[in-house]
């Protein structure tokens, strides 16, 4: 089943539209800001008088001890939350402004909770991102099925298409999920522990379609508890610590020993060795 004509133009004048706002968009204007932001659960202060900003096809890495406030600040800015103080804009738009179709067209989401409850097709879960873009009666066209099998092979689950979504591996869901998310073609896509439940090729995999998505303009936050993925990115790190300010900075200023065993109450270091191919080098840490 395809949509109709009418849900077909109404789509072309949104990325028209889409684009002029590119274009008219200060070159050097951050695409998520927060200014003073601040969060707590009940009485406890999760972060308080955060500054950011993120700017369009930068990776941000997003680090920090279980319990320092990494989700809740994704929440926050993805509108599932909303700040105790400060001001959140996204796209130059204050988020509060933003009707739901328009934040889901803007920003995509990657949570660890997901439940399956009915057995989709990979194929078909993949297409539920292009939700946003469609008519409230409208039905995927073919071009919203292409756009979704060009994520699901990006992600390395195209085979996997005809599959019933329930059979899969936690694992396997996952990197669905993040299929589902590129298939919603967002300016923003806020992932949430992308790797938990991976294997070492698929991780690779999923860091590698957020490389790729930077790449194209895609703005990309992203939390992780293995500080190493912050050395593949030409980003920024966000260092959370519990019951201080965060620091955020290019990833090779911000994660130190000193820093990371201050984070996490252990000692750590970090290490540079020369790369096999190229010239520079490459940078990791481990417990010491």
């Amino acid at each position: 089943m395809t949509g109709s004509p009418a849900d077909g133009q109404a789509r072309a004048a949104d990325d028209q539209a889409r684009a002029a706002d590119d274009q008219a968009r200060a070159p050097h204007e951050p695409v998520v800001r927060l200014r003073g932001a601040a969060f707590s659960y009940a009485d406890r202060r999760i972060f308080a008088e955060l500054d950011l900003d993120v700017h369009r096809g930068e990776v941000l890495t997003i680090l920090g001890p279980n319990g320092c406030g990494k989700s809740t600040l994704l929440r926050c800015i993805g509108g599932a939350l909303t700040l105790d103080h400060g001001t959140l804009r996204v796209g130059g738009a204050e988020l509060s402004a933003l009707d739901p179709a328009a934040r889901a067209r803007k920003i995509g989401f990657l949570f660890q909770d997901h439940s399956p409850s009915f057995p989709f097709t990979v194929l078909d879960v993949a297409v539920m991102g292009r939700t946003p873009h469609l008519g409230f009666f409208g039905a995927p066209a073919a071009k919203d099925v292409e756009i979704a099998l060009e994520a699901l092979d990006q992600v390395g689950m195209l085979h996997l298409q005809d599959r019933p979504y329930t059979d899969l591996s936690g694992g396997e869901r996952q990197l669905v999920l993040l299929a589902r998310t590129l298939t919603q073609q967002p300016e923003i896509v806020l992932l949430d522990e992308p790797t938990s439940h991976l294997d070492f090729r698929n991780q690779v995999l999923c860091l590698r379609a957020v490389g790729g998505l930077a790449a194209r303009g895609v703005t990309m936050l992203m939390t992780t508890h293995d500080p190493n993925h912050a050395f593949l990115f030409q980003g920024r790190a966000l260092l959370m610590f519990p019951g201080k300010p965060p620091a955020v900075g290019p990833a090779a200023d911000i994660i130190t020993g000193a820093a990371l065993s201050a984070a996490y109450g252990i000692p750590i270091e970090v290490f540079s060795v020369p790369r096999r191919t190229g010239a520079g080098e490459f940078r990791f840490c481990t417990p010491w």
